[in-house]
């Protein structure tokens, strides 16, 4: 494998509402990454914003060309896989937005093509770097609340109709549970490590859906239950986070601050990104104390600083492919779950 120098040459493949919003800002204020190519089919929306950047019509053309070194594949999930193998196949370490791909097996053979070529390939799972689930493993760590029994983790909203994003179409790889439902359930396996079994309930609940919209899945650690759970049509506020323990219990309402940053094209730098005000700060409930408790600031940036860490100075991979793995299996679990209507239990080995 060739050694790299920093600035990386780095591309991204696809230039939706994600990639721009998201993954084009953090790779931008990255100081060892350089944003330089992107695949866009019809536009040249990226080459606008970043005027380094050359728009290719095609992954094939930009490989061709040896545009870039690291590639950050952001298109919908039924290209995850091909894409990913096309670039690992001729020597490119690659980034792929999460749930991977969307079958285990993919990810499985992705993951020992990497590794017989000696290079990197990874998730981006944003989500691990919000204020509030940091804040959640700061309690977890310290024994705020002593023995945990249970964690609840919410992500609702209320968007009764159908939209036109291909996450809502006949589409492999749609719905909700690969979308939301591989943050939270790579939050909790973060957390508390591989279930003993999965429970699930998913279903299609706005009218006409034909992806799934809602997802009920309880992973099973015997003297702890860790729940996950998203839906569309909720219109009133649900916690973020419950955890519950033998000492009290925490919770926690709204989404991590970052998310609505970047919708309002703040770009991510400076102390104060990331940083959540007091106001939307948690409760912690103490038997004999009720009290705010500041939420640590959440941080996407440390993704890509991590990714070029490794690739310049071999550093330690914070979000590893087979963290990601893990998580489908827990998902395939999830759905198999949900259509036979009874408990998966881990196989033995692992899932």
């Amino acid at each position: 494998m060739m050694k790299l120098f920093a600035p990386i040459r780095t591309a991204i493949i696809g230039f939706g509402a994600v990639a721009e919003k998201m993954h084009a800002p953090l790779i931008d204020v990255c100081p060892d990454l350089a944003l330089q190519a992107v695949v866009e089919r019809h536009e040249n929306k990226c080459e606008k914003r970043y005027p380094n950047v050359q728009t290719y019509r095609s992954l094939e053309s930009l490989l061709e060309e040896d545009a870039a070194d690291l590639i950050v594949i952001t298109t919908p999930n039924e290209f995850h896989f091909p894409m990913a193998k096309m670039a690992l196949e001729v020597g490119k370490h690659v980034v792929v937005d999460k749930p991977v791909t969307i079958f285990s097996k993919e990810a499985e053979e992705l993951q020992e093509l990497a590794s017989n070529k000696g290079l990197l390939c990874t998730v981006f799972q944003n989500r691990r770097f919000d204020g509030d689930f940091k804040t959640i493993q700061s309690l977890l760590q310290q024994e705020t609340l002593g023995r945990i029994i249970s964690l609840e983790s919410h992500f609702d909203r209320f968007r009764p109709q159908l939209g036109e994003n291909w996450r809502e179409k006949n589409v492999p790889g749609n719905g909700v549970t690969y979308d939301l439902g591989t943050h939270l359930i790579d939050q909790l396996v973060l957390a508390f490590g591989s279930p003993l079994s999965v429970w699930a309930d998913i279903r299609m609940q706005r009218t006409h859906a034909v992806a799934d919209d809602y997802f009920d899945i309880v992973l099973d650690y015997g003297s702890l239950k860790a729940k996950a759970t998203a839906g569309v049509m909720v219109n009133a506020p649900t916690p973020k986070f419950l955890l519950l323990g033998e000492k009290g219990s925490y919770q926690k309402f709204g989404l991590d601050v970052q998310e609505a940053a970047f919708k309002a094209g703040q770009r991510p730098e400076g102390e104060s990104w990331g940083v959540e005000e007091p106001k939307k700060w948690g409760t912690l409930y103490l038997e004999n104390e009720t009290k705010q408790w500041p939420t640590l600031a959440g941080d996407y940036r440390v993704f890509y600083q991590n990714i070029a860490a490794h690739l310049l100075r071999n550093e330690e991979l914070l979000v590893t492919l087979q963290e990601a793995i893990t998580v489908l299996k827990i998902i395939e679990a999830a759905f198999q779950s949900a259509h036979e209507g009874r408990k998966i239990l881990k196989k033995e080995g692992g899932w």
